[in-house]
């Protein structure tokens, strides 16, 4: 589900978050400072001939199954890796964290990247480069070269994803563009399901006794196939900057907020990593102080952004997109939707394969059962009644915190839970289906047309670091439970991260409901 992680499949999901799924007609996350430089623009016409609209279609969401499959594929193997590797617990989180560290903090500036130097440069040079780098994984000795890979990775499904939509965009009109939306939703909801049934399958087939490994090699085949396809089926580039006319440079950084990125970039990895080694190095000195001068670089990043937008820059962020009306109230709501989600997977795989003795095919398939209703529900929740749809992200809140609630009862006492974890499973994914997708859709709905852009670079931003948070935060918890004396320490851990889940779900219900009622009082 994520970039993303998410129960129902986001990512993503990254790969590029429902935060741009929805209408058709919509424009990507390509930053509107792209498209105020005009600088690349494929020809859309009539769109191109059918068997080459297919094959084109084809090349450009393998690229965005492959990003979301290595969110999914890697919590699957985590418990094979850590075994394997001798990572710590901390390094475990790491591997998960650190693809969505890069993703997160530089998937703005690859979408904006697409605009000014053209789209379908940018998608083959994140492709190479998620290619290269699946191989670097695939082949990593230790724990920290597989975290330095993992950075990498993300980096290049930063510049791969964000140009799939405007791909799709610019390319097909008409009812192509309905027919192609359509296939790239499948696509985003039944992600999670395949990726993590087979993460489990290539895990516990031990493919040339390579354990993890494959879960990462998948990739290199069917990226050098499609490396070699794509230049001959993707649209050309138009445009001055695309074109590498003079001047080109010049628009580039004028397109870029190159301070507010490395500040930012500064400011996440500060956060997070002192909160994913605390807890192994006993809280130390140094973490205390990372986390302080993560809060002044947040600050000094608002301080940063606020400064450009009074100069005409295009920052990351824009404060004008902060406050349109129903934001802050997805941004909250998804964080916490993602982090609470992201926890679940992290802490649950371990749980199943290093506490219960689980094969990586029979946990792959144990959350195949809540990706399927996250993503069966992030397709249909539209044929609900309008007037039900404001109330759809508290009440899917308070169903996950209910799930969250039942299978840590249903785990407590070390066995699997028997019909009652299969009972809260199936909810889970409509719970937190009916608080992602519909908060996401209806705060783009919101937005003025001209920053739907940045509002959905924004909101799978957002979905991003809600997950890498998750892990960082719930994982840590999960770990720390495991030293507690008894008869079975995992299924204590995971009762009390449950738990915690359940609570983080009920802050965010409680977000949703107040924000709801201040914006009608406000009316």
């Amino acid at each position: 589900m994520t970039h993303s992680v998410l129960p129902g499949g986001i990512t993503a999901g990254t790969g590029t978050s429902p935060a741009v799924t929805s209408p058709a007609d919509r424009p990507s996350a390509v930053g509107s400072s792209a498209s105020a430089a005009g600088s690349s623009a494929v020809t859309s016409g009539a769109g191109p001939r059918a068997p080459r609209a297919g094959l084109l279609l084809a090349i450009i969401l393998t690229g965005q199954f492959m990003a979301l499959l290595d969110v999914f594929i890697v919590n699957v193997a985590a418990p094979t890796i850590r075994t394997d590797l001798h990572a710590s617990g901390a390094g475990l989180q790491l591997v998960i964290a650190g693809y969505s560290i890069a993703y997160a903090v530089l998937l703005i500036t690859g979408a904006r990247l697409g605009g000014l130097l053209g789209h379908r440069r940018l998608f083959l040079a994140g492709l190479a480069l998620f290619t290269v780098s699946s191989l670097a994984c695939g082949l990593a000795r230790n724990t920290g070269e597989l975290i330095g890979f993992r950075f990498v990775q993300g980096t290049g499904s930063a510049l791969m994803i964000p140009q799939v939509l405007s791909l799709l965009q610019l390319t097909f009109t008409g009812e192509a563009r309905t027919r192609a939306m359509s296939v790239y939703s499948a696509v985003i909801a039944s992600g999670a399901a395949l990726g993590q049934s087979l993460g489990g399958l290539l895990v516990s087939a031990d493919l040339f006794g390579m354990g993890w490994r494959p879960v990462f090699l998948v990739n290199v085949p069917i990226g050098l196939v499609m490396l070699v396809v794509a230049p001959r089926v993707l649209p050309e580039d138009t445009g001055a900057a695309a074109a590498g006319t003079p001047g080109a440079a010049g628009a580039v950084r004028r397109g870029l907020d190159l301070p507010g990125l490395v500040v930012l970039g500064a400011a996440v990895t500060l956060l997070t990593v002192p909160l994913v080694l605390g807890q192994e190095e006993g809280w130390p000195l140094w973490g205390w102080f990372s986390l302080g001068l993560s809060v002044l670089l947040f600050a000094l990043f608002t301080v940063l952004e606020a400064r450009l937008a009074r100069r005409g820059g295009a920052p990351l962020v824009s404060a004008r997109v902060l406050r349109a009306p129903g934001m802050p109230r997805a941004v909250t709501v998804i964080s916490l939707t993602m982090a609470a989600n992201a926890g679940f997977l992290f802490a649950i795989a371990l749980h199943l394969q290093s506490g219960l003795g689980d094969s990586a095919l029979r946990t792959g398939l144990t959350f195949a059962t809540c990706a399927v209703t996250f993503g069966a529900v992030g397709l249909n929740w539209r044929r609900l009644p309008v007037s039900w749809r404001p109330w759809l992200a508290p009440a899917g809140l308070l169903v996950a915190a209910g799930s969250f609630a039942g299978l840590g009862l249903a785990l407590r006492a070390g066995g699997h839970g028997g019909a009652l974890l299969y009972g809260a499973l199936l909810p889970l994914g409509a719970g937190l289906g009916l608080a992602f997708s519909p908060t996401l859709t209806l705060a783009l709905g919101k937005v003025a047309p001209h920053d739907a852009a940045e509002a959905s670079g924004l909101l799978a931003t957002v979905t991003q670091l809600g997950q890498l948070l998750g892990v960082a935060t719930l994982g840590t918890l999960y770990l720390n439970r495991l030293d507690v004396p008894g008869a079975h320490p995992s299924a204590h851990a995971y009762a009390v991260t449950s738990a915690a889940m359940a609570a983080v779900s009920l802050v965010g219900a409680v977000v949703a409901v107040e924000w709801r009622r201040s914006g009608r009082r406000r009316a």
